[in-house]
């Protein structure tokens, strides 16, 4: 991580931030509406699948397993409301309950095996799902420049390596420098074929042989797919490693 200062109880407050903004959202919500920013979804595919991502997540929390489990499946007879409901006070429960250094299996091979982990995914990714439910009743709320900043160094740091850890074995190699304008931190990634990616601070002035700059809000929904702009440039093939968002 380049970042410092944020711990599972942090990452548990976002979460329970963005959750309420997420319900809020997807009540005020048609749940037959598609997701602007998921193609083929609509609010109620949104809501089950948040719902799901949280019980499958928060059993690695719950049990402190340290192998991959299989997901259970989801319980009978409730609408996808009040399976949400049920998964997100289950999930701050758990959350608040877990400390941050408990062993547990986590992900991605560039990542600890440690719980907070696993807080700072959920947070994030409730994030994400917020912003996608706000898209469809068109009430996006700004993102914290500090929040924007620990997703960036997430999916640098974790999420880019999880996805290179795939049946398909990537080809691409090369460096990449991350530089939003409005936050004091900056990363450089290496990507070499069959080795986990290498993060660090940038030095100044450091080049990438392809650059990613901006406000970090907007480098951080790009990276997830969510938005587009133009302060990129360099080796097309790295930057698609690092917008780790298609299909999320």
């Amino acid at each position: 991580m380049v970042q410092t200062g944020w711990t599972a109880q942090r990452w548990t407050a976002v979460f329970i931030e963005q959750a309420e903004l997420f319900r809020k959202a997807v009540v005020d919500a048609d749940p037959a509406a598609e997701v602007p920013t998921r193609p083929g979804w609509t609010v109620q595919d949104l809501v089950i699948h948040l719902a799901r991502f949280l019980e499958t997540s928060t059993e690695y929390l719950r049990t402190g397993s340290r192998t991959a489990m299989r997901p259970t499946p989801p319980p009978a007879g409730l609408s996808p409301l009040q399976y949400l409901d049920l998964q997100l006070t289950a999930a701050a429960e758990i959350l608040t309950a877990v400390p941050g250094n408990r062993p547990v299996w986590t992900f991605s091979p560039s990542a600890p095996d440690l719980a907070w982990v696993w807080h700072r995914r959920i947070a994030h990714e409730t994030v994400l799902r917020r912003f996608d439910a706000q898209t469809v009743v068109r009430q996006v709320v700004a993102t914290d420049a500090d929040l924007c900043a620990d997703g960036i160094d997430e999916v640098l740091s974790t999420i880019v390596a999880a996805n290179l850890d795939g049946d398909v074995p990537s080809t691409v190699t090369g460096t990449a420098l991350v530089r939003p304008t409005d936050v004091p931190e900056s990363w450089l990634i290496s990507l070499t074929v069959g080795e986990v990616p290498e993060l660090r601070a940038a030095a100044p002035g450091e080049e990438g042989d392809a650059q990613v700059t901006g406000e970090a809000e907007i480098v951080y929904f790009w990276l997830w797919n969510r938005m587009n702009f133009k302060e990129m440039t360099g080796d097309r093939r790295v930057l698609d490693v690092l917008q780790v968002g298609r299909g999320h």
